[in-house]
């Protein structure tokens, strides 16, 4: 079961999380499927006939992040996608909240990385599938 049909994040700067989004989103395989003056898409949007599909959007807004405890954990498929995604967030103006690794206290083979965007927003990349 995937729990998360779509998420929304805020930011105050499309300019300054276009690239940061492009580069983590293309990093775990999520193609861009628009680009508006205020609003980014990434994913698929689900639809009757497609149920499974996840999509993320990346809207303007001026409200105060602030620091919180909320993130947003994106699924890759191997831990070179967490490694993409992680390298691909600091090259594009991303901060580093926990460089690609293990989470032996989540579970053993949880394998992830944590950044914060440009505007301060938490996000993760997490593998859950052991090496092969």
């Amino acid at each position: 079961m995937q729990l998360i049909d779509h998420v929304s994040i805020g930011v105050p700067d499309i300019d300054a999380a276009r690239p940061f989004y492009d580069t983590i989103m293309a990093a775990l395989g999520a193609s861009k499927v628009y680009d508006r003056p205020q609003a980014l898409g990434y994913g698929e949007r689900c639809s009757q006939a497609d149920t499974m599909s996840t999509f993320l959007a990346v809207y303007l807004d001026a409200s105060d992040i602030g620091v919180n405890r909320q993130h947003w954990c994106f699924k890759a498929q191997t831990r070179a996608q967490v490694d993409a995604f992680f390298t691909a967030g600091i090259a594009s103006g991303g901060r580093s909240d926990g460089e690609p690794g293990l989470r032996p206290h989540y579970h053993a083979t949880y394998y992830a990385a944590f950044l914060f965007d440009p505007a301060g927003n938490r996000v993760e990349a997490v593998c859950h599938a052991a090496p092969v």
